[in-house]
């Protein structure tokens, strides 16, 4: 079965009514991401992929539960199911490949900051770290690592993340060790990406660097959305004010030889 490139997207935002996922409202949007469905049919069934998430929607069906986009990565996606429907095609397609887990979404609340909370988070760096705007260089520096790709991958060139993009590294002693950015970008928001190098972690660093975006995006009028993928990303969550919303089903897709997931925010 051939798969197409739904033109415009919104075309398929019935199948996703109700699915409050920024990731998903970038792709429906036209702002970042594609939608695909089935080529030649009435659109009964798509799936919409930005990054490293897929989500599926409307009749569940194995050709495109199996489809995986030429800008998919190889190694490693999140299949997010709109029901239980999906979740077995999805099991049924990749068998032992597909490991259920459970995401944490955060309410879309844009009461909820306090900037008097957040510069006090986001002042708490030990002395001789400093905040620094993803800009320039900061861009190319988060690309060279696998910690930090994911703070910028998305946005294919420097210009991009220029224009779409908004982030906040820590930088100590000219090295960078830890960011908040934008994963992705819809039109009235970002949804937010937060990495530490390895060595450095535990230190509050994701902590004072997510508290600055935080504060850039209220400068902005743009919503700051956090969907968790741990229980501990959560908690962050909830130290800088998110209020937790509900689990959810999720796939983590990796080849059978690596039985090592990478680790997400």
């Amino acid at each position: 079965m051939m798969m197409q490139v739904v033109h415009p997207p919104e075309q398929a935002a019935p199948l996703f009514a109700g699915w409050e996922e920024t990731l998903l409202w970038s792709c429906l949007q036209g702002v970042m991401g594609k939608v695909y469905a089935p080529a030649g049919e009435p659109l009964q069934a798509a799936l919409a992929v930005l990054g490293d998430f897929t989500f599926l929607a409307g009749e569940p069906r194995a050709d495109l539960a199996a489809f995986a986009p030429p800008e998919c990565r190889r190694d490693y996606r999140l299949l997010l199911p709109q029901s239980e429907g999906w979740a077995r095609c999805i099991q049924k397609v990749y068998g032992p490949r597909a490991r259920r887990i459970t995401r944490y979404a955060t309410k879309k609340d844009p009461a909820a900051f306090h900037r008097a909370h957040l510069t006090r988070l986001a002042g708490r760096l030990l002395p001789g770290d400093a905040l620094r705007p993803i800009q320039g260089e900061l861009y190319h520096r988060c690309l060279a690592d696998s910690w930090s790709r994911d703070l910028v991958a998305q946005f294919p060139t420097e210009g991009d993340y220029a224009r779409l993009g908004l982030g906040v590294a820590v930088v100590r002693q000219g090295e960078l060790v830890a960011g908040a950015s934008s994963y992705a970008r819809y039109r009235t928001g970002i949804e937010i990406e937060v990495d530490t190098r390895p060595d450095c972690r535990r230190q509050g660093l994701a902590t004072a660097a997510s508290a600055a975006l935080l504060l850039r995006c209220l400068d902005r009028g743009l919503y700051p959305s956090w969907d968790a993928h741990t229980p501990t990303s959560l908690a962050l969550a909830e130290k800088l004010g998110y209020g937790f919303s509900h689990g959810y089903v999720a796939y983590e897709l990796v080849p059978v030889s690596n039985p090592r997931y990478p680790t997400k925010r």
